[in-house]
């Protein structure tokens, strides 16, 4: 499996795992979407807080922090929007 497939397939393991609790829980989508944004931020304030040698040095990057993981998940979202666009069977939305 090389990187690129590897990068999807844990992408993919995060949505069955929210198409699980959509199905098993009786939550909607939204509700779905909601708790995946939540725990995505949670995650990637870890993740850069591991890159940091003190809470000041991240206090004092913030914005360039938040500034970089909104940029990339703006640019995701409109490529998969696009692709939906495209592809996706609006008469069954299921």
């Amino acid at each position: 499996m090389n990187n690129k497939e590897a990068f999807v397939q844990r992408a993919d393991e995060h949505i069955i795992l929210a198409n699980k609790q959509m199905s098993e829980k009786m939550i909607t989508p939204g509700e779905a979407s909601a708790s995946f944004m939540y725990g995505l931020a949670r995650f990637n304030a870890w993740v850069a807080a591991t890159d940091f040698d003190s809470a000041q040095d991240m206090k004092d990057s913030k914005e360039e922090i938040i500034e970089y993981f909104t940029k990339e998940y703006k640019n995701l979202l409109a490529q998969h929007i696009d692709e939906h666009i495209e592809s996706f069977d609006f008469t069954n939305k299921k």
